[in-house]
């Protein structure tokens, strides 16, 4: 093997850790944008009970006032 083969192998082998580098931050960001919509979906939804259970409070103190 001359030095110019060995020096292409090198420089190929360097270029594929390059691109699975880029790859593993590339799932990665997809998978914390998920993460994060998943958690402002939930986020969402338990404002929303929190809200309907403030509605039913106070509809059960309006109704216990009118007694």
């Amino acid at each position: 093997m001359t030095k110019h083969s060995a020096a292409v192998i090198f420089t190929l082998a360097l270029a594929g850790c390059g691109v699975e580098t880029a790859t593993t931050a590339a799932t990665g960001a997809v998978i914390k944008k998920q993460e994060i919509e998943a958690g402002r979906k939930t986020m969402t939804q338990a404002g929303q009970k929190v809200g309907q259970a403030t509605e039913l409070m106070q509809q059960r103190a309006d109704q216990a006032a009118d007694k």
